[in-house]
């Protein structure tokens, strides 16, 4: 047995260190400073490494290590081959370690620009962030960057760890012109503390210990400075709030709603409200795995048992009666994008805040910002790691607050609905208030009422194809056809909409994405009013397809691919776009130099190289009347 824990018993020694605090940090900072080092000298200096595990960095050491004869302390860190192979950290490596007051989960994430995402992620799980910076260089982009990112996450307390002070011969000077840099620029910030360390990650100068080498130097060592640091969240002292998972319904006679408190405190008897429905009542009780609690605080998970029967699911919100938080369908929020696809506005998304999924996209970029000078600069897009002020909407209202007043609610990510992946983190600043002046006003007439005067069934024919693959061409026999038969039809396509509601848009990605969405609205507005709508665009994307299919019911869209070779398209080129656009007159046309993104799942394909124009359209006839369109 360990002699340190031998006079109390392992029970004892196990029960003590269960109950010390916990401190999440993250080490951040450009490629090279020193991140992964650090780490590896605490957990080499506070003895928790076995003897097997140093064994093994010696002998990685000496086959990958940088640092000629002596330990590589980031070889214990960087475990990825590719990391080790070229020297840097690509994916968020997370250790634990312990010191007699506290308990520590250090992060250590990428300095590289590519992985700016990873650098948010362990941002947005920590408390504290310490930003090395390299002695020799001093302050980098990267360093700007990582800065301005813990102070959009909401981290207050911040180390500047000055390392390799040991290459610039513990150079005081050194030392305080980048610590002036660096005050300069983060002045802004609001950081609640800012401590300046010289450290030598790969010495261990001033990491577990004050140094020798720096006698300039008079404050604490960076364990020193961690040990004792108050970074109590506030979380307790907040309203409360409870996303709930899921609805605990083990039999007839229990019914509780599950979750984590996201923050502030709960007791028995007080007054609670469904942030959605405004539903109110009070806590019945407070069970958990372990007995029912008087009172719950933040991080705790829990079930409320309430007294009365009130409706409320997976993804609602309960609070604090008297503190309920904003509900909205549209709010201004700060956004990192993290994906190497830029996003564009109006482009459908999927957004996940606290326990709930809804769709959303971008409605405007107010600015993006540079976070080297932090001017706010226009944008059209953002690429992968920028910075941007947006306004958000989503398809259903959502409980939200401040991300600076309850980080727990007010911070989202942004999912791409195609490929399932995050793609951006956000911030919400303020719910938009116009959003509560709009609401959706009911009219007698049904849609169903409309069809049944037109015996028919309303639905949106959407053909996609190329450009010069034959979508108008069968739109316009299918709308002949059907009018011949007496239905009731409208038929949309791409080159006359421009010229009226969309001759403000241009060809880029931004304006192909607007320029579906503002098509598929009109279109669920005929669905509506019960005609059979034929929408023939090239509509190049499956995100804005899918929004259009999402628009209306089930049964009501049917996707028509007009499936034609480019090299036919290009031959019926009767336009002359195809050789205008190989000959770069035209910029942005698809199949040349932007993408087309055929559907996976189509209702109906056409082989519009094989299938005559007239053989099609008696297809697509044959489906509606088989599928009960027709009446």
């Amino acid at each position: 047995m360990n002699e340190a824990i031998a006079p109390f018993g392992t029970a004892e020694y196990l029960a003590a260190h269960e109950a010390k605090g916990l401190l999440r940090f993250l080490t951040c900072g450009s490629v090279d400073d020193g991140k992964s080092t650090l780490i590896g000298r605490l957990l080499y200096d506070t003895k928790l490494l076995f003897e097997d595990q140093l064994a093994t960095l010696a002998s990685d050491s000496r086959k990958h290590g940088t640092a000629g004869g002596d330990l590589d302390f980031a070889l214990l860190v960087d475990g990825l081959a590719a990391e080790r192979e070229q020297g840097i950290t690509i994916d968020v490596a997370y250790r634990f370690f312990a010191t007699e007051r506290r308990k520590f989960i250090v992060a250590d994430t990428p300095g590289h620009e590519q992985y700016t995402r990873n650098m948010a992620t362990g941002a947005s799980n920590s408390d504290v962030a310490v930003i090395l910076v390299d002695a020799r260089k001093g302050i980098l982009t990267q360093t700007r960057r990582h800065s301005f990112i813990v102070s959009l996450l909401g981290l207050k307390d911040v180390v500047l760890a000055v390392n390799k002070i040991d290459l610039m011969d513990y150079s005081q000077s050194v030392f305080d012109r980048i610590v002036a840099d660096y005050r300069a620029f983060a002045a802004e910030f609001g950081f609640r503390t800012l401590v300046p360390i010289p450290i030598s990650a790969r010495h261990g100068d001033n990491v577990i210990a004050r140094s020798a080498n720096t006698p300039w130097y008079d404050g604490p060592s960076l364990l020193d400075h961690l040990d004792t640091l108050d970074v109590e969240s506030g979380a307790d002292t907040r309203p409360f709030r409870l996303p709930v998972q899921w609805v605990n319904r083990p039999d007839l006679n229990f019914r509780g709603f599950s979750g984590t408190v996201a923050s502030g405190t709960v007791r028995v008897g007080e007054p609670v409200v469904v942030a959605g429905s405004g539903a109110t009542s009070r806590v019945a009780a407070i069970v958990t795995a372990d007995g029912e609690l008087a009172e719950a605080g933040a991080g705790e998970a829990i079930t409320l048992t309430l007294e009365d029967e009130i409706d409320a699911s997976r993804g609602d919100v309960i609070a604090a009666a008297g503190a309920r938080p904003e509900v909205s369908d549209q709010f201004a929020a700060h956004l990192i994008w993290m994906h190497e696809e830029p996003l564009l506005p109006g482009r459908p998304y999927l957004m996940k805040i606290g326990t709930r999924t809804v769709g959303m996209s971008v409605t405007e970029i107010k600015h993006r910002i540079d976070v080297n000078s932090f001017q706010k600069l226009a944008a059209k897009t953002l690429s992968l790691n920028d910075v941007a002020v947006v306004n958000v909407a989503t398809h259903d209202p959502v409980a939200l607050d401040p991300f600076a007043a309850i980080p727990q609610t007010g911070a989202f990510i942004v999912i791409d609905r195609m490929s399932n992946q995050t793609v951006g983190a956000g911030m919400v600043d303020f719910g938009l208030r116009r959003a509560t002046n709009v609401h959706w006003q009911a009219l007698d007439v049904s849609k169903a009422s409309r069809a049944e005067l037109k015996l028919q069934k309303p639905v949106m024919l959407w053909f996609t194809g190329l450009s010069g693959a034959g979508k108008s061409t069968i739109a316009n026999l299918v709308e002949k056809r059907l009018t011949a038969l007496g239905k009731h039809t409208y038929l949309l396509d791409g080159d006359n909409v421009r010229h009226g509601l969309n001759k403000d848009l241009g060809f880029t990605d931004v304006d192909r994405v607007e320029n579906i969405r503002r098509v598929a609205e009109v279109s669920r507005l005929m669905v509506d009013a019960g005609l059979i709508v034929l929408v023939s665009f090239i509509s190049p994307f499956r995100a804005e397809r899918q929004m259009a299919r999402e628009l209306v019911e089930e049964g009501e869209f049917v996707e028509i691919f007009v499936d034609t070779p480019l090299e036919v398209a290009e031959e019926r080129d009767v336009k002359g776009l195809y050789q205008r656009a190989r000959a770069g007159l035209i910029r942005n046309f698809t199949g040349i130099d932007s993408p087309y993104e055929p559907p996976l799942h189509a209702e109906i394909t056409i082989a519009g190289g094989a299938l005559a124009a007239e053989a099609a359209a008696e297809r697509i006839l044959d489906y509606l009347l088989k599928k009960g369109y027709l009446g």
